[in-house]
């Protein structure tokens, strides 16, 4: 009966994020990891936009609108992802945003510089798998 309760929830939950559409802006090099992500958060229902790197990044969140939650790697060609985090701060982007790093940097001091960039959370890859990560990212907008 409890698990019954519990998917029901689970269902009623994701009707209500489908209906309202939360935009995720998902930053990484690794286009398999972008296009698993992707296909994970639109099947809940987010509106996902992707970038290669922290330039493009930035360049799509200017243009607008302001994604409502940020996951970027650390590790990327170009522009890495604390460059990113300096950037959107000294820019005053992504003031609404929630920004969550996801890498697999997982040194005690990656982990407090990202948080010191503004990051709301830092999520080691290799530590939980995409729907744990997906979990995560829900339980953070509620």
């Amino acid at each position: 009966m409890t698990a019954l309760l519990e998917l029901r929830s689970w269902i009623s939950y994701n009707v209500y994020m489908a209906s309202n559409k939360y935009k995720i802006l998902i930053i990484d090099d690794d286009e398999f990891l972008l296009d698993m992500y992707s296909i994970k958060f639109r099947e809940l229902g987010y509106d996902v936009e992707v970038a290669f790197s922290g330039s493009d990044a930035l360049e799509k969140i200017k243009k607008g609108p302001e994604p409502n939650v940020v996951l970027v790697d650390i590790v990327m060609s170009n522009m890495d992802g604390f460059e990113f985090l300096r950037q959107a701060k000294k820019e005053n982007l992504l003031k609404k945003s929630k920004i969550i790093v996801l890498s697999n940097l997982g040194q005690e001091e990656d982990i407090k510089k990202g948080k010191e960039l503004g990051a709301d959370d830092y999520i080691i890859k290799a530590y939980f798998t995409p729907m744990e990560v997906t979990k995560k990212i829900e339980a953070l907008l509620k």
